[in-house]
C-alpha cells in the first residue's frame, strides 16, 4: 500500500484458477518490465491451492497481492459449480473490495482496474470510484463473441442449445454446433448458465476488453471486433514465461535421447483428468500406435465427470495403479509416464517433441502454437470443445479423434490419429502423410502461426504495440488528474 506515488498502478481481480492467473500474471510482468507500471493482484480467500500461492509468491516484487477477507458460501448447494461460487463470492466481497480499491486509489497512482470473466460484478466498484475498468478475457475471440451475444441468444431461444437445428453463426466466426458450445451453457436450468448470461451483460460495462489472442488466429473475427463496443484489445499470445521450480531432469534427459520430433506429449492441463474407462483406452491406444510418448498421468475419477480437479490439482491416489497390467514394462522403450506434472513449456520447446495430445485449454493451445507443435484435440470441459473446433476446422493445426457412441475415444481411433500426426520409428510418415494429407498440412500451418504469434509480441508487433498504447493511456489518465 506504500507504493511509490510516481509509479502508475493497476489492480486486477482474477478468477482463482491457474488458467486465469497465468496469462494475467504474464500481462503484469510485461507492464512491470517494459512500462514501469506496478500491479496488485486481489485474490479470494476461499481455498487457494498450493500451486496458486507458489505462483503468486514467485512474481516480481512490483507485482504484489492482497487477499480479500473470507465470505461465507455455506448456503450454496454442495454441487454448486466453481463458476457459481466465484461469482457469488465476488458479489459478497464488494464492500471489502471497495475498501481495498479506495485505499489503493489514495495511496498509489491507480490508473486501471482489471476484472476477470467471472468477477465482473466488481466493475461496479471501479465505476463508483471513477477508475477506468477493463475485462481480461483469457481465451479467444470466438468464445468472447459467444458470451457477448449470449444475453441476446438467451432471450431469443428457449430450447437447450444442443437442440438448435442449425449451428450458431456469429459475425466473422466459425459456425458452432450447439453441442460444442461452452460447458456452462449446456444446461439452462443450472445456476452456472444464469451467471454466464449475467456476466455476458456485464462485459458491455467495461471500458475495454483485453483478449489473450492475436489477429492471425482469427482474422475475420478480429476484423468484426475492431468495431466492437467496448473496444477489444488483442494482447496475446501471453504464455507462461517459465515453469514452476519443480524437478524436471527426468523429462529433459529422456527427451534428449529421442529422435527429433518423434515424441507425442500427452497432457490434459492443470485441472483436466480422465475417467477410469478413458484412461485405459488411452493407454492401450498409445501402445497400439507404436509411437514414442511422454504422458503426464493423473489419477482418474468416476466415469461421469472429467473436470473435478480444475480448481484442486492435488491427488492422493497412485496414478500408476490405474494403468493396464504390464503397460509400463511393455512400453518402457518407447514411452515415459510421469505422475501429476511436467515442465510443459520446456517439453514443448524440446526438439524431440513432435506432437501434443491436448485438452485444448487456451493456455496450452497458445504454448503449443508458439513452439510450432501440432496437436491432437481432446477437449474435456469449459470452452475446450469450441477451442477444438477452432483448432481443427478453423486454424487447421490439430487432428481430432472420432468419439464412439458411448462418449469414449476407443483405443483403435486413438492409435489411428496418433499415427496420422506423428512420424514412424524409421522417420517415415504413415501413408496418409506421405501423400500430403491432413497431418502434413497441420504441421505446415502450425509453423506459420508460430511465426505470426512470435512476431505479435516482438517490438513493433501488433500485440506489443497494443499493450504499449494501453500503458500510455493509463499513464496519461493519472497524469491528467494531477
Amino acid at each position: 500500500m506504500d507504493a511509490d506515488k510516481d509509479v502508475v498502478h493497476v489492480a486486477v481481480l482474477p478468477t482463482p484458477a491457474m488458467g486465469h492467473l497465468i496469462p494475467m500474471a504474464e500481462l503484469a510482468k510485461r507492464l512491470v518490465s517494459l512500462h514501469s507500471i506496478s500491479v496488485t493482484f486481489i485474490t479470494f480467500a476461499e481455498n487457494p491451492s498450493i500451486a496458486q500461492k507458489a505462483f503468486l509468491d514467485d512474481l516480481p516484487p512490483t507485482v504484489t497481492s492482497l487477499e480479500l477477507p473470507p465470505v461465507s458460501l455455506a448456503d450454496l448447494p454442495p454441487d454448486a459449480t466453481k463458476l457459481t461460487r466465484t461469482s457469488i463470492a465476488t458479489v459478497r466481497s464488494l464492500p471489502a473490495l471497495s475498501a481495498i480499491i479506495s485505499t489503493l486509489q489514495k495511496s498509489t497512482r491507480l490508473a486501471a482496474f482489471i476484472v476477470d470473466v467471472f468477477t465482473t460484478d466488481a466493475l461496479t466498484v471501479s465505476k463508483e470510484l471513477g477508475i477506468p475498468s477493463f475485462l481480461f478475457f483469457p481465451s479467444n475471440l470466438l468464445s468472447l463473441s459467444v458470451l457477448l451475444h449470449l444475453p441476446e441468444l438467451d432471450s431469443s431461444t428457449t430450447c437447450e442449445y444442443r437442440d438448435l437445428p442449425e449451428p450458431l453463426q456469429l459475425p466473422g466466426c466459425l459456425p458452432v454446433p450447439g453441442t460444442e458450445l461452452l460447458q456452462p451453457l449446456q444446461d439452462r436450468s443450472n445456476d452456472a448458465y444464469k451467471w454466464m448470461v449475467h456476466h455476458g451483460k456485464q462485459y458491455r460495462d467495461a471500458d475495454g476488453i483485453l483478449v489473450n489472442t492475436f489477429r492471425d488466429i482469427e482474422p475475420e473475427t478480429a476484423k468484426i471486433m475492431d468495431d466492437e463496443k467496448p473496444p477489444v484489445y488483442l494482447i496475446g499470445p501471453l504464455i507462461q514465461s517459465c515453469s514452476l521450480d519443480v524437478e524436471s531432469v527426468n523429462c529433459s534427459s529422456w527427451l534428449d535421447k529421442q529422435p527429433r520430433e518423434s515424441v507425442l506429449y500427452v497432457c490434459f492441463g492443470s485441472g483436466g483428468i480422465l475417467t477410469c474407462s478413458q484412461l485405459q483406452e488411452l493407454a492401450c491406444g498409445l501402445e497400439m500406435s507404436g509411437q514414442r510418448f511422454l504422458w503426464v498421468l493423473r489419477s482418474p475419477i468416476s466415469d461421469r465427470e472429467s473436470s473435478a480437479k480444475y480448481f484442486n490439482t492435488t491427488s492422493i491416489d497412485d496414478p500408476f495403479a490405474f494403468l493396464p497390467e504390464g503397460f509400463l514394462e511393455r512400453t518402457k522403450k518407447m514411452g515415459l509416464v510421469v505422475p501429476s506434472w511436467a515442465p510443459q513449456k520446456e517439453v514443448l520447446a524440446h526438439g524431440s517433441t513432435g506432437g501434443f495430445l491436448s485438452h485444448c485449454g487456451w493456455n496450452s493451445t497458445l504454448e503449443s502454437l508458439l513452439h510450432g507443435v501440432p496437436m491432437i484435440a481432446w477437449p474435456l470441459f469449459a470452452e475446450q470443445r469450441m477451442n477444438a473446433l477452432m483448432l481443427t476446422e478453423g486454424m487447421k493445426v490439430a487432428l481430432r479423434p472420432v468419439v464412439a457412441t458411448d462418449g469414449i475415444y476407443k483405443r483403435e481411433e486413438i492409435a489411428r490419429v496418433v499415427m496420422e500426426l506423428m512420424e514412424g520409428e524409421q522417420g517415415k510418415r504413415v501413408r496418409e502423410l506421405m501423400e500430403g494429407e491432413q497431418g502434413k498440412r497441420v504441421r505446415e500451418r502450425v509453423k506459420e502461426l508460430q511465426e505470426c504469434g512470435t512476431r505479435a509480441l516482438m517490438e513493433n508487433g501488433e500485440s506489443c504495440m497494443v499493450i504499449t498504447d494501453l500503458a500510455n493511456k493509463w499513464r496519461s489518465t493519472v497524469t491528467d488528474k494531477l
